[in-house]
């Protein structure tokens, strides 16, 4: 019985989902920052596994038919930004300079981290989509070279870290404007990101989703730059 069940090709989305169950009832529960829901199922399925002795593959046969709902995840996030279209339509031009802002700080950062740990090129190509949706960062670190696994593993930890730390992060600088607050949190924390944005208000989730968008769009064109610089 044991055998089936771990065998059973829901037993990978079970256990998902329950470890993220279980972070959403925390969260709602206790209100703390670092109980983020993905974090939680993350730690969640480590602990399972390791009780249980299931190797990865096991798992991964089962779970993997969540990852096809990635892209029509990301690609819903168009219904917010079309609800505030008529403010993108407004500041326009200030939400493309913050986008390629934000864009060219994550590159920058990486490439000054990079060299300041000697890393290799393959390791540095492999952080620099870090800040985009997992869904266009793995094709980026792809093309590039880099080790797709690691890049997909840095995403989710850049976007665990910023949902935890955004809105600390706004109150600490005094980023009061939601358009700001939504742009920055979609530029440097992707889905993961918008989440928290969605959470804070409409215009700051419509705004995070904008964000997401376009700067997975600049940063396949600027990682290609970047990748000849190390």
């Amino acid at each position: 019985m044991k055998d089936i069940l771990f065998s059973s090709v829901f037993f990978g989305v079970f256990v998902s989902l329950f470890g993220y169950e279980l972070g959403v009832l925390l969260k709602k529960k206790l209100k703390w920052a670092i109980l983020n829901p993905l974090l939680i199922a993350i730690i969640f399925v480590i602990v399972v596994l390791r009780l249980l002795k299931i190797d990865y593959q096991t798992y991964y046969d089962g779970a993997q038919y969540l990852s096809y709902l990635l892209t029509p995840a990301t690609v819903c996030l168009a219904v917010p930004l079309y609800e505030q279209l008529m403010v993108l339509k407004r500041h326009w031009k200030a939400i493309l300079t913050g986008v390629i802002s934000g864009v060219l700080s994550s590159l920058t950062s990486i490439l000054i981290l990079a060299r300041l740990f000697s890393l290799s090129h393959e390791q540095y190509v492999t952080l620099l989509p870090k800040s985009i949706t997992t869904a266009i960062g793995m094709g980026v670190s792809e093309e590039l070279g880099g080790i797709v696994t690691v890049t997909v593993a840095v995403i989710i930890i850049t976007g665990i870290l910023g949902n935890i730390i955004a809105e600390a992060v706004c109150n600490l600088f005094k980023i009061e404007e939601p358009i700001a607050k939504g742009l920055a949190m979609g530029t440097a924390a992707h889905a993961i990101g918008t989440v928290k944005a969605m959470e804070i208000g409409e215009v700051e989730g419509a705004m995070s989703s904008l964000a997401i968008a376009v700067s997975g769009l600049l940063t396949v064109v600027g990682a290609s730059v970047f990748a000849q610089f190390l």
